[in-house]
């Protein structure tokens, strides 16, 4: 899953929240370095991409783009089902509900700003700036955010046929997307609640 759909995963607690956001940042060891609270949620984080990856309905999805882009076909996915996610009414009743729990990430995450690997510190302020956990809702987000993994990844060049799968399948993909979600919520809740409780 994307930024998106491991903020809202994260059940409003901060600590939880922040390391499931940053912990695609942290290598080996290095997340013993972090509170308890925050290593919780680097372990949910890990958890919810290992339900996400071996999921049926997940590889379903990745089918769409497995010709053009094998390997980084569930990249893809992830940023997709952030874009669902958005609009999802049982999840979001509205767009300021959406955004109202977009600041409200952007403000708890903050607090724990100096903790951050330096990695994710550069691009939280941008994050924040062009509130990307909103602009998900939107096809021009999930477009940008196509390009921005284009841009890191080694071995992709482009992500404009990417985005026009997108388009072209988009009810098959939200098909995929109201199966699979809410399977994910739930697992995800019962980790969340097993961390909790040691």
């Amino acid at each position: 899953m994307n930024f998106l759909a491991h903020a809202f995963l994260s059940f409003n607690e901060p600590g939880i929240l922040t390391g499931n956001m940053i912990n695609d940042y942290v290598k080996g060891k290095k997340k013993f370095d972090f509170p308890a609270a925050i290593q919780k949620g680097m372990v949910l984080h890990r958890a919810i991409d290992e339900f996400t990856d071996q999921h049926t309905v997940t590889r379903q999805a990745k089918q769409f783009f497995k010709a053009d882009y094998r390997l980084y076909a569930g990249a893809f996915v992830d940023v997709l089902y952030d874009h669902f996610l958005a609009n999802d009414t049982k999840e979001f009743s509205t767009e300021g509900e959406l955004n109202s729990f977009c600041q409200l990430t952007y403000a708890s995450l903050q607090t724990d700003f100096d903790l951050m690997p330096q990695k994710f510190q550069q691009i939280f302020p941008h994050m924040q700036q062009h509130n990307w956990l909103y602009h998900y809702r939107y096809k021009e987000g999930i477009e940008k955010s196509f390009g921005g993994l284009a841009r890191r990844a080694a071995y992709l060049s482009e992500s404009a046929i990417a985005f026009s799968i997108f388009n072209e399948q988009y009810d098959a993909l939200q098909i995929c997307y109201n199966e699979f979600f809410p399977q994910l919520k739930q697992f995800a809740f019962y980790t969340f609640n097993e961390l909790n409780n040691h």
